[in-house]
């Protein structure tokens, strides 16, 4: 399998993760500006590639730190994918509701239409005859909207969290120099 690197540099490993979260070392967020930047490269890289993420730290971590690196970005991604994953099933459920209520405006729609075409004729019954269909078919928008184009993102998101909770992370400490 074929590797993409992502690098990053860093004064020191909390850089790499949100200051005002005061969760413990593995369950902590990333820092907003390094996901985005690690997620914009993530993207670059062909998709049938694995992730390798080196980080540059100009300051050496505490050592239970360094261990935890890895174990720390994969578990933030993880959560994240399993977030997207939850997003779009309830987009989906949207959907499917959308589509239900939709369908069901949509036969209301039309046959009030063929009702007002059957009572009266004339400009006034057409125009309101075309008019329910129109609305009808409006009322079809979303779940179209929802099925036709929604989810993609989404789930190109939640591939690319799967593959970043995947991530290799490789931490290069600074020289330290021999007297």
């Amino acid at each position: 399998m074929k590797t993409a690197r992502i690098q990053l540099r860093l004064r020191e490993l909390a850089q790499l993760f949100n200051s005002m979260d005061p969760s413990p070392f593995l369950d902590r967020d990333l820092d907003g500006d390094a996901e985005e930047f690690i997620m914009s490269w993530a993207r670059e890289h062909p998709k049938d590639h694995e992730l390798e993420l080196t980080i540059q730290l100009a300051t050496p971590p505490p050592p239970d730190r360094a261990l935890g690196a890895e174990e720390s970005v994969r578990h933030y991604f993880a959560v994240r994918a399993q977030m997207k994953h939850h997003e779009f099933r309830q987009l989906m459920r949207r959907g499917w509701l959308s589509l239900c209520i939709g369908l069901f405006f949509l036969t209301g729609c039309l046959f009030l239409a063929g009702l007002v075409s059957r009572v009266q004729t004339g400009t006034g019954s057409a125009i309101a005859g075309e008019g329910l269909t129109i609305v009808g078919w409006v009322a079809m928008w979303r779940p179209l909207e929802i099925y036709l184009y929604d989810w993609w993102p989404l789930r190109d998101e939640q591939k690319l969290l799967s593959r970043l909770a995947r991530v290799h992370v490789q931490l290069i400490l600074p020289q330290t120099e021999k007297q």
